[in-house]
């Protein structure tokens, strides 16, 4: 999987921006819960009034509550706020000086509330002999600093002890009073607060679902442009895979790891920006507001992130092993269906559907039953992380209920502890989402990455050779053999001939005697495993691939036709081929009459495979293919088997007169093929059994006139001796 990350090296611009985004994104959304407290605390609880800080008082309550101040903090109070008209106003502060100030004002303001009347106010004024109805606040202040020291200290000490949550609403019950006295409208500034709070929680809520809408936008982008990469290397590795390579794995894996293993990477990587990314940011940006907010109750965190990963664990241990079979019964369903789907016509023929309906059964039962296991385990996990979320909020509550009714806990710090407590499990439980599907995805990557990491086996050499400007046409076979990979024998063994321009050489043999094997060696399907192939004087393993197969015109003993047009296909190895140069070699193949026949003419539609043409038709639009790139060395590997005998001589008379000067390569088994060839080589269990013309090869080759004996006549046996 790490392979898959050094793919995204074109896109790093756009992870960096996400990232950006998600943090922003994060910031707001845990900015959130404080919102939401405030408006609770302070909005509800406290009329509006955020902290001990007044904006403004009056100067007679001022010097009130300077009586509990020491010098110091007295003059930073004074800094603080500007005297008008008997009433202090203050002046902008930070938010650090605001804090220093809440601390100097809180019991100060408890203490100036609690000796206007109460219990402590008699206990006081009985004390000093006052009457009941005495200004124990006017008393104070005019009684000597040591004096009054004396009689306010026990209770400032007191005061001092009690938490900063009850000091802090205490002295904005004493604020309120104060506005209320100086004739301010505290619900319109109740009101402010909250609808001022509202609109900023508005805000970072327009926040998030822009950065959350971009974030999904860029993930979306680089996800598929990783597919795309993805595809292109992987195909561009296919495309350049020999035969050895080819049999390693087979056509349906190979679909399967350039489809569906792709789209599994992708829809990891779309889903991983957007929410493994984000898990941990607001995850642990949660834990620290959670850490600010109330430590007390941080045990329960943690009893719940325990909780999941127990959950997870347990979980993946019991599905983790099915997710690496997940893939391999996807390749086998591919494998199953291609080979139904290809070879339709040979099982109705044998009346083998009900065999075939049975395999392809088998195959989708095994990946359905696999499937559905996992399946089942993962959806234990949602109702199980819903009871952990559910329970930990019951049990914030009941924690928390006992804090506040101590005292040492508002009602607003509770709720954000809930949000923050829900955003930190949110963050373990979008992981553990992406964790369902991040196993199945490691198994893709690694199948991607066993194509991508192949060793190709047939290369261009780092120092090609370019053969000499005379050399056109020549092909030498020098002692060669060849055995395929992991094979015990040899397929071909200590094969020389010399194939010379304008000449033709046939091969001919029982099946399984190395014809088309021979052939293939010389466009580098695969390598020799002994001896050298020489085309125009050099080795064809020191030539460039592409020169070496610039060289030659291939028909495969297969035809092999694409989608498209005739025109198209017939350019397919010339795409700089005119229109003469097409119907010239139409001409050639003999194909000319059928394609003239058909309304399009050279613009008629092919069908995939060629499946709208004959199997000679086919033939001839293959050899023509060939015929159009004009190559010097013709490889025709029995590509006149469809052929009807006529069509066949005259195709090898066409060649002969337009292509005399090119090199001709011709494997078959009709002996009526290569009756002219100048040159025959007869193969036996990979071996050269006879070699010379027609007619020498039936006065001394065993084998040929055993094949002779029977395609020919008695009568053409005789006539050819």
């Amino acid at each position: 999987m790490i392979r898959m990350f050094k793919e995204l090296k074109g896109s790093y611009r756009y992870v960096l921006i996400i990232v950006v985004l998600l943090f922003l994104q994060a910031y707001c959304d845990l900015s959130l819960p404080s919102y939401t407290s405030d408006i609770i605390n302070v909005g509800v609880q406290q009329g509006g009034i955020a902290d001990s800080v007044p904006d403004e008082i009056r100067r007679s309550s001022m010097e009130q509550l300077m009586l509990f101040m020491d010098t110091e903090d007295q003059e930073t109070v004074k800094e603080a706020y500007e005297l008008q008209d008997d009433v202090y106003t203050r002046r902008e502060i930070s938010r650090k000086e605001r804090e220093q100030l809440n601390e100097i004002f809180g019991v100060p303001m408890v203490a100036a509330e609690g000796l206007r009347d109460g219990d402590t106010a008699d206990a006081i004024k009985e004390q000093m002999g006052l009457p009941a109805d005495a200004n124990l606040l006017d008393t104070l202040a005019e009684l000597p600093r040591e004096q009054r020291t004396q009689v306010i200290q026990p209770m400032i000490d007191q005061l001092k002890q009690m938490p900063d949550s009850i000091i802090t609403q205490s002295s904005v019950t004493y604020i309120r009073q104060e506005y209320q006295e100086m004739g301010k409208n505290l619900d319109q500034l109740q009101m402010h607060y909250v609808l001022f709070s509202g609109l900023k929680m508005l805000g970072f809520a327009a926040v998030i679902m822009a950065a959350s809408v971009m974030v999904t936008f860029l993930s979306c982008r680089v996800a598929a442009k990783l597919g795309h990469d993805l595809r292109n290397k992987v195909y561009r590795k296919v495309i350049s895979f020999s035969g050895s390579e080819m049999n390693r794995f087979s056509t349906a894996s190979l679909i399967t790891r350039s489809t569906n293993d792709i789209q599994q990477v992708q829809m990891v990587f779309t889903m991983m920006f957007r929410i493994v990314l984000y898990a941990p940011i607001l995850g642990v940006g949660g834990v620290l507001k959670v850490l600010g907010t109330e430590s007390s109750m941080t045990w329960i965190l943690g009893l719940a992130v325990a909780l999941i990963l127990a959950l997870v664990l347990i979980l993946f241990g019991v599905a983790y092993p099915k997710f690496k079979i997940l893939q391999s019964l996807v390749d086998r369903l591919n494998l199953v269906s291609r080979e139904i789907l290809t070879g339709i016509s040979v099982i109705r023929a044998f009346g083998r559907e009900k065999h075939e309906e049975e395999r392809f059964e088998e195959a989708n039962r095994r990946l359905m039953k696999t499937n559905l296991f996992v399946n089942r385990a993962m959806t234990f996990m949602m109702p199980a992380m819903m009871l952990i979320m559910n329970g930990i909020s019951v049990l914030i509550i009941y924690s928390g209920a006992h804090s506040i009714d101590a005292g040492n806990m508002q009602v607003g710090d509770m709720m954000a502890f809930i949000q923050y407590a829900m955003q930190i499990i949110m963050s373990f439980l979008m992981i553990t989402m992406i964790s369902i599907i991040f196993p199945r995805a490691g198994v893709a990557a690694g199948r991607i990455e066993e194509v991508l990491d192949t060793e190709i086996s047939i290369q261009t050499p780092a120092c090609a050779k370019t053969p000499a400007a005379g050399e056109k046409g020549t092909v030498v076979f020098d002692h060669v053999s060849f055995a395929y990979p992991g094979a015990e024998e040899e397929v071909l063994s200590d094969i020389s001939f010399t194939a010379k321009p304008g000449e033709t050489v046939a091969f001919i043999g029982s099946t399984g005697s190395g014809k088309s094997t021979l052939v293939n060696l010389i466009p580098r399907f695969f390598d020799v495993t002994e001896g050298k192939i020489l085309v125009d004087g050099v080795d064809v393993r020191q030539m460039d691939l592409r020169d070496l197969r610039a060289r030659i015109g291939y028909v495969p003993q297969k035809a092999v036709l694409f989608s498209g047009t005739i025109a198209s296909n017939l350019r397919y190895g010339c795409r700089e081929a005119s229109a003469a140069q097409v119907e010239k070699a139409a001409r050639i193949a003999q194909a000319e009459e059928f394609i003239l026949q058909k309304p399009d003419q050279y613009d008629s539609p092919i069908a995939q495979g060629g499946s709208n043409v004959s199997g000679g038709q086919k033939q001839r639009l293959s050899i023509a293919r060939a015929v159009a790139r004009d190559p010097e060395i013709y490889i025709f590997d029995d590509s006149f088997s469809a052929l009807d005998y006529r069509t066949d001589a005259a195709l090898r008379k066409a060649l002969k007169e337009e292509t005399g000067q090119a090199t001709t390569l011709i494997v078959a088994q009709r002996i009526s093929t290569i009756l002219h060839a100048d040159q025959i080589l007869v193969l036996d269990e990979g071996k050269v059994a006879g070699r010379g013309t027609h007619k020498e090869l039936l006065k001394n080759c065993e084998v040929y006139r055993q094949i002779a004996r029977s395609q020919l006549s008695e009568e053409e046996l005789n006539n050819e001796q």
